[in-house]
């Protein structure tokens, strides 16, 4: 095992030239911003290893996330509830939805937003969303591959489908089997 870094000079070294060694911290420099911040900067993922208190603090996740983007998995969950925080996070990268409280899911705005980052947000919607015509359009005129998770109702819509249609013709494998035997 190795021996944690209780030295804060000799940590911010260590993180400086790679951030995973923030693992390798004691406890109390993992609580340290300036350490923290020096980690995240390096390595966004190391977000893992920072204390509880600084996964909660904004400015810390933003700087993980902005380095690497799938770094909020490892946010406090009162962040991944922030709807404006969430909305900045899914700007950067739509798919982190994924990681957004329910409710969050289920915001149409902070949805809209994710969508038009990446379709492949749709998939961390609510199911309410995933029927909602202007949600879906968002993210089929992002890219067509988001009718793979538009609700069954909304692939059995001709008017829905025709619309999807003109945006792509690929629309068409996703749609229901009663409509693409409808001549």
């Amino acid at each position: 095992m190795t021996e944690k870094i209780t030295d804060k000079t000799k940590a911010l070294a260590a993180v400086n030239d790679d951030g995973w060694e923030l693992a390798n911290v004691s406890d109390e420099l993992k609580a340290d911003k300036e350490v923290v911040m020096a980690a995240v900067k390096n390595v966004g993922d190391a977000l893992e290893h920072a204390s509880d208190e600084l996964k909660a603090d904004k400015e810390v996740v933003m700087a993980a996330v902005e380095l690497s983007s799938w770094a909020f998995e490892y946010a406090s969950n009162e962040l991944k509830a922030d709807k404006e925080f969430v909305m900045a996070v899914v700007k950067i990268n739509g798919e982190l939805l994924d990681f957004g409280s329910d409710e969050l899911k289920a915001d149409k705005e902070v949805v809209m937003a994710a969508v038009k980052s990446s379709y492949e947000a749709l998939e961390h919607a609510s199911d309410e969303l995933k029927a909602d015509n202007e949600v879906i359009m968002a993210a089929v005129e992002n890219d067509v591959w988001a009718l793979e998770y538009v609700s069954d109702e909304l692939k059995a819509d001709k008017e829905f489908v025709m619309a999807a249609v003109e945006l792509s013709g690929w629309a068409l494998e996703y749609v229901s089997e009663e409509l693409k035997a409808d001549k």
